[in-house]
């Protein structure tokens, strides 16, 4: 049995205007049309909907009945519609984020807030992840968006300018480094460090700095987390290096002070990463568009081993 929904349209206007002349004017066709259609629908259901005599139609209880349920699978129909285009319109969605710590900590947060007031019903699943896990996550679909800091990561992935950030050390109150307004590596590296876990940028970035200089990286300790980096300095076990605006989070509360970093690389560069721009949801393209703003006419000049946006 197959239910045509412009019949059961009809019908249901036939039983709320009480004759087919009146529905057939309110639906803008022919009459002949209206009563063509209550004919195949009363064929296919097999049943009598209207007592037919020289005084008109009556519905029969079998109409009534109808009704009740036409009316539930009309508007049924006209709810899937209603959020069909609230998905093509990017007002609801899915879009599953994964982002560095640095990411996290920093700017997603207000970002993020300031996003879902202009698309409520958009839901966003955010995970933390190292950048080089990001990159392969976005390419092998596990994540729509990927932010990380720059590099090239050997993923058929595309970039655009995110952020800058700037990595500061921070060192326990009274520890020698406090009396000066900045420090070189190498002076730093005279000292025990608190690291972040195997594998993430900051440490891979210290251990290259080091191996530059010639001079090893004392980790006494490796955290998983900016909290748990920041109570480890505290309590005296040794130099951490984090974003500013990360350590700006902890340094009223624990006995902290940051010290910048005289070196050309302690300023990185954050990438929003994606598949390909063109082919994105438009949740998610939305979103794109909201954290990069004007840069996402700039893919170019990012200076990346990775395709262009499409």
């Amino acid at each position: 049995m197959k239910l045509d929904p412009i019949s059961l349209k009809l019908f249901v206007a036939v039983m709320e205007t009480g004759t087919i002349a009146d529905a057939a004017a309110r639906e803008h066709i022919a009459a002949s049309a209206v009563s063509k259609r209550i004919n195949e629908l009363e064929s296919v259901l097999n049943i009598a909907l209207f007592a037919r005599s020289n005084k008109g139609m009556v519905a029969t209880a079998a109409a009534y009945a109808l009704l009740h349920l036409a009316q539930g699978v009309l508007n049924s129909l006209n709810d899937i519609a209603y959020q069909m285009n609230e998905y093509a319109s990017g007002m609801r969605g899915h879009v599953r984020v994964f982002a560095n710590i640095s990411a996290i900590t920093q700017f997603l947060p207000e970002e993020l807030k300031s996003f879902m007031v202009d698309y409520p019903l958009v839901q966003i699943h955010l995970e933390e992840r190292i950048s080089s896990v990001i990159a392969k996550a976005v390419a092998d679909n596990a994540a729509d968006i990927g932010i990380l800091n720059t590099g090239n990561y050997g993923e058929n992935v595309a970039f655009l300018p995110y952020h800058n950030d700037e990595l500061i050390a921070i060192v326990p109150d009274g520890h020698p480094l406090t009396q000066k307004k900045s420090a070189t590596l190498r002076q730093a590296l005279e000292f025990d460090f608190v690291g972040l876990h195997p594998g993430s940028s900051i440490n891979n970035l210290l251990t290259k700095a080091a191996g530059d200089i010639g001079k090893p990286l004392r980790l006494r300790i490796q955290v998983a987390s900016y909290d748990a980096l920041c109570l480890m300095v505290a309590a005296g076990l040794g130099i951490g290096v984090m974003p500013r605006k990360s350590a700006q989070l902890y340094l009223r509360s624990l006995k902290i002070k940051p010290i910048q970093l005289a070196e050309t690389w302690a300023t990185r560069q954050l990438v929003v990463c994606v598949r390909s721009y063109g082919a994105l949801s438009t949740a998610s393209k939305a979103l794109v568009e909201h954290l990069c703003g004007r840069n996402i006419h700039c893919a170019g000049h990012v200076s990346m081993a990775a395709p262009k946006l499409s």
